[in-house]
């Protein structure tokens, strides 16, 4: 039986309900698994503060991967990683994103600012939300974000673009990644309704092999659980990769393990499941099973 050194969990559709509450019994099983010396990491794209306080309510103490892993860290003071996109590159995609109607969401690792596009409200809150809790992350909304970067300039690790129209999402997506080949330009929720706009190279799977190299586990001995399509490059070069019960058909098919939903303590519930099984590594050290 493979032994498992590492555990890394997505967030968002993973280790929270659908209403953003942390599954019940997920605190106990995280516990449980770090007590058998398994290390556990959050890989999420949301913003340092917001996947920060996640973890505390967990009680890990870890490195995280946040911002699709453009930002690694357990303070914000000190990231053993972060790649961002430059002041000059992010006036020039905020210049192109302000052509197509879309609310525009630059995100650093401290705070972020916004431009006040009148759209639904629906639209509006995803973008508050969706990306950390107002309350403790400083945001701020303008009129013109290209002007506001020429006065203030920011280097984020991402932006965010929402979109309501399907035609300006595809203009929007093409005139990016035609005009900006050393950025990476994904759609994160297939429905043509959000863009990550991040530096060249920068996804979840690239920090997860930084954390797993900055710690000396091999992937081939970490299990990470994921929903989403942008996790797949992760659950699949994992040693064990999982999908939760709510994720797309096609992440389920790239899996090794399919979990119970994250309704339904999946998380926690593949943890006990598996990990049981697994002694403690100091344990198997001293009977010379493990190195």
């Amino acid at each position: 039986m493979m032994l498992y050194r590492m555990l890394a969990i997505n967030v968002d559709g993973t280790l929270l309900r659908s209403n953003g509450r942390i599954q019940s019994g997920t605190k106990e099983a995280i516990e449980y698994v770090r007590k058998k010396e398994v290390y556990v990491t959050l890989v999420t794209s949301r913003n340092f503060p917001s996947a920060k306080k996640i973890a505390k309510a967990l009680k890990l103490d870890s490195h995280i991967i946040t911002h699709n892993g453009a930002f690694i860290g357990n303070s914000l003071d000190q990231p053993i990683y972060q790649n961002r996109l430059s002041e000059e590159k992010t006036f020039n995609i905020v210049q192109v994103l302000e052509n197509f109607e879309c609310n525009i969401r630059l995100l650093h690792e401290r705070f972020s600012v916004g431009n006040k596009m009148k759209m639904p409200g629906n639209i509006i809150a995803k973008a508050v939300l969706g990306s950390g809790d107002p309350l403790f992350y400083p945001m701020q909304f303008v009129d013109s974000l290209g002007d506001y970067l020429l006065d203030n300039p920011v280097a984020p690790p991402k932006l965010e673009a929402f979109f309501t129209n399907e035609k300006e999402f595809n203009n929007a997506y093409q005139t990016l990644t035609e005009a900006f080949p050393d950025i990476t330009v994904s759609n994160v929720d297939n429905q043509r309704q959000k863009l990550e706009i991040g530096p060249r190279g920068v996804s979840k799977l690239t920090g997860l092999r930084i954390l797993s190299q900055q710690l000396g586990i091999p992937l081939s001995k970490t299990v990470v659980i994921g929903d989403s399509p942008g996790d797949m490059p992760m659950i699949e070069a994992a040693g064990l990769g999982v999908a939760m019960w709510n994720s797309p058909k096609e992440v389920k098919k790239v899996a090794d393990w399919v979990t119970r939903s994250n309704d339904q303590n999946g998380v926690a519930y593949m943890i006990k499941e598996h990990f049981r099984k697994q002694q403690r590594i100091d344990f198997l050290r001293t009977i010379k099973i493990e190195k």
